[in-house]
């Protein structure tokens, strides 16, 4: 019966997204020549040769470009031209497509500006209008927004919720949470969902559903609006993350991202919808293909796009060798982080519910709440080491892998208080480097690694802190990450994505693209902790 109402319900609601224009997120169609086709379909053979022939370094810049013609027409001339001698696959693309200029680039830093004043006069700047009209592969957006910066130049899910943290912290900008919360209840009713970004090529994948924080968010800064308000997109998105849990059985317990524990739990994963090379690293992940040919080349493309997914792109959490990154196994992981978010997500319907005056649905969710909370005490609970870890359902076991994800549930206030200094002892003795918390303990290469530090980590693990009254620890971490934040920017006049938290004066480095500036969510939690610590 259950499972029954799960699926009535999150048909009327994406028929309600679609065709509802009245809602509190103020939806309003696509621009005219909005293409939902990725660019890779769109461009079958040019993008392929595009990719691989490296016309630029990044991959992610073609998937950008602003094509200068329309679609028939250039892949025409492509016809045409691909088989005549000499042909050059780079002055092609150049001639029929645009590439996108880097967000923020030009802005020149006035250093005799405090941090804090430097991130609001950044604002601006990474500042884009509503879209009008529809450009390559950007997704329109009805309302402003934030962007992150440097190579990004579209909104990322679980980015602007930091953001938004510093917006209300910021002078005068507090009213930006507000269009960027509609611009992704817009998403919810058109798509079904929450992509990564606003790109075509993110339509496979979600990011960390922080919309329930986001919506809370908003009410505390805007006393007009309520949890109840967002409703039916907290419905959606949940019922979008819970897709599939109808057809779980003992003998068949996992379908995208729900998998189904052995005494009936319904817990998640992450997932991708294609399991297809990565349109913005396409070369990357086909070379990491060839490289291991004993793997199964759809679980693996499955496996890397899960990991965006997480935000987490990429970390040794998910990999059996922590060195090698093509024995990455996202799928077979139930992360912490992710159920405690979607426990804030039930924990929120059951409120707005409440709100509306169904008591009979509000306690529903709150069961259903309550059951997820006891699993992440328990499942995700690492007696011996004395942390949350993630656990992996196939061999049924704890990873055992300490990461910054075990601050998660402190945050919600879903430990105990045992538990609670449990993770404040791994944090301080494990975790805790000269510029903040180091993200995992292994130095394997990739960005969401030793040495790196980000700031989303270091906010979550703060303000889980502050839940159990371990303040000190708590002022040591924020210290620490301002006076690194700081002196970057002292010396080159950036906020940065991630930092080096052991060597303090060399740059983060790791991943497929060079360090980024900007940059949204480290200046939205350093404005937060500014603000805290005043």
């Amino acid at each position: 019966m259950r499972n029954q109402a799960y699926f009535l319900i999150i048909v009327a609601l994406f028929n309600w997204g679609c065709e509802n224009s009245d809602s509190s997120s103020s939806s309003s169609p696509a621009p005219e020549g909005f293409h939902a086709k990725a660019p890779e379909k769109i461009y079958p053979g040019l993008f392929e040769d595009a990719q691989l022939g490296v016309v630029f370094p990044d991959s992610k810049t073609f998937t950008d470009a602003v094509p200068n013609a329309r679609t028939e027409e250039i892949m025409k001339a492509y016809e045409a031209a691909k088989s005549q001698e000499g042909f050059d696959i780079s002055a092609f693309v150049n001639e029929w497509f645009t590439p996108p200029t880097a967000f923020a680039s030009g802005f020149e830093a006035d250093l005799s500006r405090s941090p804090a004043e430097h991130i609001n006069s950044l604002w601006p700047v990474l500042t884009r209008e509503a879209d009008a009209e529809a450009k390559g592969s950007l997704i329109p957006l009805p309302n402003p927004y934030i962007v992150p910066g440097g190579r990004f130049g579209e909104i990322y899910y679980w980015d602007s919720y930091f953001t938004m943290l510093g917006l209300k912290a910021s002078d005068n900008h507090a009213y930006m949470i507000k269009n960027m919360v509609d611009n992704f209840a817009f998403l919810i009713d058109t798509i079904g969902f929450i992509p990564n970004g606003n790109r075509t090529y993110f339509l496979g994948r979600s990011q960390p559903p922080f919309f329930s924080m986001m919506v809370r968010l908003l009410s505390e800064t805007d006393p007009s609006v309520s949890v109840s308000d967002y409703l039916p997109q907290l419905l959606t998105e949940y019922f979008f993350w819970k897709d599939g849990d109808t057809s779980l059985t003992a003998d068949n317990p996992s379908y995208r991202r729900v998998v189904r524990m052995p005494d009936g739990t319904y817990l998640n994963r992450y997932w991708d919808n294609y399991a297809e090379p990565r349109p913005e690293s396409y070369k990357e992940d086909v070379h990491l293909a060839a490289e291991n040919p004993e793997r199964d080349t759809e679980q693996l493309y499955r496996d890397l796009r899960a990991a965006c997914e997480s935000g987490w792109d990429f970390s040794s959490r998910w990999l059996t060798d922590p060195n090698d990154l093509g024995t990455i196994q996202t799928t077979e992981i139930l992360p912490v982080d992710l159920n405690v978010l979607i426990w804030h997500l039930e924990h929120t319907i059951s409120e707005a519910y409440a709100q509306k005056g169904n008591s009979d649905l509000a306690e529903t969710y709150a069961t259903w709440a309550k059951e997820r909370a006891a699993a992440i005490q328990t499942l995700f609970w690492d007696e011996e080491k004395q942390f949350f870890s993630d656990y992996h359902w196939k061999d049924q076991a704890l990873t055992g892998i300490p990461t910054l994800a075990m601050s998660f549930p402190l945050l919600l206030n879903l430990a105990t208080q045992d538990q609670a200094e449990g993770v404040a002892a791994a944090l301080e003795n494990q975790m805790l480097a000269t510029g903040g918390l180091l993200t995992t303990l292994n130095a394997s290469g990739q960005q969401w690694d030793a040495p790196n530090a980000w700031a989303p980590l270091q906010y979550v693990s703060i303000a889980g802190l502050r839940e159990y009254g371990l303040d000190d620890l708590a002022d040591e971490i924020s210290t620490r990450w301002i006076n690194v934040n700081t002196a970057v920017y002292e010396q080159s006049g950036k906020m940065t994505e991630k930092y080096n938290a052991t060597e303090t004066n060399l740059e983060a480095g790791g991943g497929e693209y060079p360090v980024q500036d900007g940059f949204g969510w480290t200046n939205g939690v350093l404005l937060h902790l500014l603000k805290e610590a005043e």
